[in-house]
């Protein structure tokens, strides 16, 4: 009776979780960004991009992370024989992924606390899709239950990833042509 309730808290979290990722790198582009601008101009943005990451890792990401966590551990206590299901295996494969994703975010956020810029913007806006690719897996292994072909898996990851490649080149052009936009 209380799986509903616990499976509604993970999805809840799941959600907030992905939130901060997909808007964590956005905020360190802004950052890298910011860094070109002339002073004060520079210090004032990057004055208030360290407050917005901060407030952002350890207020949303952070903590949703450790509670979709924990739910996720009460769900498979409920269901162990989960455990046992070939498409649970890959689905928490891509759990791993994504906290090594989230680990990398946490290690980008502090170096750009430290004002250290090592990362190019470019690279960023590559970067920030990745959580979009382990969330389709995530979310195709969890709806489908299936560790479906990996043929069609793999294909499809693939097509997705150049596709969001060949958005990220036309909004660079886009920009290019305007840089209001």
């Amino acid at each position: 009776m209380i799986y509903p309730y616990i499976k509604s808290l993970h999805l809840i979290f799941v959600v907030t979780w992905f939130a901060g990722l997909f808007y964590i790198p956005r905020l360190f582009i802004y950052h890298i960004e910011a860094w070109q601008k002339p002073s004060p101009e520079r210090e004032i943005l990057t004055d208030q991009l360290k407050l917005m990451t901060k407030r952002l890792w350890y207020i949303i990401t952070w903590p949703s992370a450790i509670l979709c966590t924990l739910f996720a551990v009460w769900m498979l206590i409920l269901m162990p024989s989960w455990l046992q299901e070939p498409w649970m295996h890959v689905k928490l494969g891509f759990v791993l992924l994504l906290f090594g994703y989230h680990f990398k975010c946490h290690q980008i956020f502090k170096q750009l606390q430290r004002d250290e810029v090592t990362y190019t913007s470019k690279f960023m806006r590559i970067w920030n899709e990745g959580a979009t690719l382990i969330l389709f897996a995530i979310v195709f292994l969890v709806i489908l239950k299936s560790a479906f072909n990996w043929i069609y898996g793999v294909i499809g990851i693939v097509v997705l990833g150049i596709l969001l490649m060949l958005g990220i080149r036309l909004y660079k052009r886009i920009r290019d042509k305007n840089p209001n936009a």
